[in-house]
C-alpha cells in the first residue's frame, strides 16, 4: 500500500502523515527540509536557485520512494512526485523563473524516472485557501518561508486544482478550511473516508 499526501505548502502535509503513520502502522517518507541545501537560497532568489531546487527536490523525492517501496509493504508519503513536475516547476517556469532550457531538461528527467515508479494506490489531497496556508506557515515559523509570495502560493493552488482534475488515479479530497486534524474529531472522519477508499481498493 502506496499512500500519498498532495496539498500546497502549509497544508498540513507532515502532521497528517504522522498522525496517519502512526494510526495505520505505515512507514512515513517525509520531506527533510532541513537536509535541503537550496531551499533558503531559493526563496531569497528564486530565479538563481529555481532549477536546482527543483532537480534536488525530484531526486530526493524519487530515491526515497524507491527505497521505501522495497523496504516496507505500506508506506505514506509527504508529497509526490507528482508535485514537483505538474505544479512546482511548471509554475517556476510560467513566471519567468526558470528558463525554457532548463525546464525541458528537467521535465526530461522527470519522465525518465516517473517510468521506474507506480503511481501511489491512493492521493489524499489537503485543499486549502491562500488565508489558511499563510495562518498555517506564519505558525510553523520557518525563517526561510517568511518571504513567500502570495502570488507565488495562490498560482501554486490554482495548479493544484488543474492537476487533480485531470488525475486518473484513486483521490481523497480534505478541505482545510474546514478541518483540524489535529482535533479527534475532524482526524478520526479523515480516517474513517480513508478506510473507505482502502476498502475500495481491493
Amino acid at each position: 500500500m502506496h499512500v500519498a499526501i498532495a496539498g500546497n505548502i502549509g497544508s498540513g502535509k507532515t502532521t497528517l502523515s504522522t498522525l496517519l503513520a502512526k494510526h495505520f502502522k505505515w512507514e512515513p517518507i517525509y520531506e527533510k527540509m532541513e537536509d535541503n541545501p537550496y531551499i533558503e537560497h531559493f526563496y531569497d532568489d528564486m530565479r538563481r536557485w529555481a532549477f536546482n531546487l527543483q532537480v534536488y527536490f525530484l531526486n530526493a523525492r524519487f530515491r526515497h520512494v524507491v527505497e521505501a517501496r522495497q523496504q516496507f509493504e505500506n508506506i505514506i508519503q509527504d508529497r509526490t512526485l507528482f508535485e514537483d513536475a505538474y505544479i512546482f516547476a511548471p509554475n517556476l517556469y510560467s513566471m519567468g523563473l526558470m528558463t525554457t532550457r532548463d525546464f525541458e531538461t528537467y521535465k526530461s528527467l522527470f519522465d525518465l524516472l516517473l517510468s521506474f515508479v507506480p503511481n501511489p494506490d491512493l492521493i489524499i489531497y489537503l485543499k486549502a485557501s491562500v488565508p489558511t496556508l499563510v495562518r498555517q506557515i506564519q505558525k510553523r515559523g520557518r525563517a526561510y518561508e517568511s518571504s513567500i509570495r502570495l502570488d507565488y502560493i495562490s498560482s501554486l493552488n490554482e495548479r493544484y486544482e488543474d492537476w487533480l482534475s485531470g488525475y486518473k488515479g484513486k483521490i481523497l479530497v480534505v478541505n482545510m478550511d474546514e478541518k483540524d486534524i489535529e482535533r479527534p474529531e475532524d482526524l478520526h472522519e479523515i480516517i474513517e473516508k480513508i478506510n473507505a477508499e482502502i476498502n475500495g481498493l481491493f
